[in-house]
């Protein structure tokens, strides 16, 4: 290699460039020869790449024809007189030209078809219909196996009480058909086949009838017809109908006779959990509420219970919603500074903000209950407060005060007290007329309260957090005559009955109108729900039965005087209607 020389510093008239010769290696790597494919080599290129000839081949399966039939290779074989096979190819997409292939589709195409077949109803719906396979498949799913008992998120999977083992594919199923009832396919995004199949016709994709009671395909089309013939709200009001259905004389404490109905909220419902129902004083009406923030009024006629109207309260989860004892308007709180009332005759909504000079003590007015007589209102608040208002003006009347803090509050059968329970099983009793606590006792057992709730002026039901429920006759747990004589109540009473049924935390206990039966319920279990004879306290053992489908019970209401109608809200969102009948 010759050797370069520095030129020479200052100004040239001319430059020449100098190029390095190549190094060694180069030269080495330049005089590599590029030898010629073995016959592995050329295996293993056309598994992975494939060849010429295979190209060819899939153009002829795509195209209809065969190697056989044509003499040249390219795409200038379908032109060598076939000029079917040639219209067909050029009416390909570029994408139709190609396939993947994932193997034999027997098994696999069938669970596909159950997935898809999962989004609009139960499994294995929609054979016989063109179904798109799914972009992936987790192989690991044919060998997982998912019980549904051990779990309880899990059992609201099942079809039926006894199921429990299922495959991994029925899962995924499953669990697809539990997301869209609760978040239904929108409108828009359902295909003209698919809108022909649910009977969709200008509104959501309604419950399946797996949800006994809910809206199937097949009785769209009479729902909607019963909306739009409906009466309206103004005319139910002005209507003389009322809860005239009697039950006849005594019911027995051995059995219970009832009778499912048609569900309330059939038509309409909700999609959240039922936190409260109550029915209209007078007239066929069923308030429910959650905390979907919607007032929902349904009639309730027996069969179609069509709703009546709705109210949506924007960003107010509701707690507690009641008719007015007068029938002419409701209240709804939830866990806000104020509340609503909405006047059904004239449609306005008044908006109660606060409760001067006691702002402090009530932060929440989500718990509160409404005289018998609609006079009064009690609201809970914290250290222990309990916030008197006048239902008509809504002005502060009086306030209670206990110790510790107010786990419920229930009001006597006369509307002149209330009693007060804190969570600790401490009640007070306090005369809203004296503005005085007039007696003070203690539930036995000292449970931590959850529900308390007085029925006329005899009976006290108190649940507590462990599921036991003890009722008091205030005649002889007391030693008086009622709530006239409350003020000689003994410090530690005797409850005449204690119930041990349940084991999980008592959420709801009612008395019905005539006092002749005890419903209590705990949303912490599947199918919670006891009815009470009284006087004698015995629990029905024949209803409900293990196939009543109640649900997780989270509200429940009395219908009338003596219609025998009782209301059973549960989390999924279903009020089921029954009728005692004796």
């Amino acid at each position: 290699m010759g050797k370069k020389s520095r030129p020479k510093a200052g100004p040239s008239k001319s430059t020449s460039l100098v190029l390095a010769e190549p190094t060694p290696s180069e030269k080495t790597y330049n005089r590599v020869p590029i030898q010629e494919k073995d016959a592995e080599e050329e295996f293993l290129e056309k598994l992975i790449f494939g060849d010429a000839e295979g190209f060819e081949d899939g153009l002829n399966e795509v195209g209809g024809g065969s190697p056989d039939d044509n003499d040249e290779g390219g795409i200038a074989l379908v032109g060598d007189g076939d000029e079917d096979a040639g219209a067909d190819l050029q009416a390909l997409q570029d994408d139709e030209l190609f396939f993947i292939d994932e193997g034999p589709s027997g098994a696999a195409a069938i669970a596909a078809g159950d997935i898809q077949g999962a989004g609009h109803g139960s499994l294995g719906e929609g054979e016989g219909e063109e179904q798109d396979p799914p972009a992936w498949q987790d192989s690991d799913d044919e060998m997982l196996t998912v019980s549904l008992a051990n779990r309880g998120l899990l059992r609201k999977l099942r079809d039926t009480e006894t199921e429990d083992l299922i495959s991994g594919k029925e899962y995924s199923a499953r669990l697809r058909r539990q997301f869209e009832r609760i978040y239904p396919v929108p409108e828009w995004a359902i295909s003209d086949p698919d809108r022909k199949r649910v009977g969709l016709d200008g509104a959501g994709v309604g419950s399946s009838d797996e949800d006994m009671g809910g809206v199937g395909a097949e009785e769209e089309g009479g729902d909607q017809e019963a909306v739009r013939s409906a009466p309206s709200l103004e005319e139910i009001l002005r209507s003389t109908t009322n809860w005239t259905r009697k039950v006849p004389g005594r019911l027995r404490p051995e059995k219970l006779t009832v009778v499912r109905l048609a569900d309330g909220n059939r038509i309409g419902g909700s999609l959240s959990m039922i936190s409260t129902l109550h029915f209209h004083p007078h007239h066929p009406l069923l308030l429910s509420s959650g905390p979907d923030s919607t007032l929902r009024l349904h009639h309730i006629n027996g069969t179609t219970n069509p709703p009546a109207t709705s109210l949506h309260l924007r960003n107010t989860p509701i707690s507690t919603a009641h008719f007015h004892p007068s029938g002419t308007s409701i209240i709804a709180a939830g866990r806000r500074k104020y509340f609503h009332i909405w006047n059904l005759s004239t449609g306005t909504i008044q908006k109660v903000t606060r409760i001067y000079g006691h702002a402090e003590v009530q932060r929440s007015m989500e718990t509160f209950r409404i005289s018998p007589d609609g006079k009064f209102m009690a609201l809970a608040a914290s250290r222990g407060f309990v916030n008197v208002l006048n239902a008509t003006t809504y002005q502060w009347v009086c306030a209670a005060k206990i110790e510790g803090r107010v786990a419920d509050v229930s009001w006597w059968g006369d509307s002149r007290g209330l009693t007060i329970g804190n969570k600790s099983g401490g009640v007070w009793e306090f005369d809203v007329l004296s503005e005085k606590v007039v007696a003070r006792w203690k539930d036995e057992g000292g449970h931590a309260t959850t529900v308390l709730k007085n029925g006329g002026a005899q009976w006290v039901a108190i649940g507590s957090q462990s599921g036991i429920v003890n009722i008091y006759d205030r005649a002889r747990s007391f030693g008086g005559g009622g709530n006239a004589l409350v003020g000689g109540t003994k410090e530690n009473p005797k409850p005449v009955r204690v119930l041990e049924q349940l084991v999980t935390a008592i959420s709801v206990i009612e008395f019905s109108p005539d006092c002749q039966v005890l419903a209590m319920a705990s949303k912490g279990k599947r199918d919670a729900l006891r009815m009470v004879h009284l006087p004698s306290c015995a629990v029905y053992q024949n209803w409900p039965t293990s196939g009543t489908p109640l649900g997780r019970v989270t509200a429940i209401s009395w219908a009338g005087k003596e219609t025998g109608i009782v209301a059973i809200g549960n989390e999924a969102g279903k009020v089921r209607l029954f009728e005692i009948q004796s």
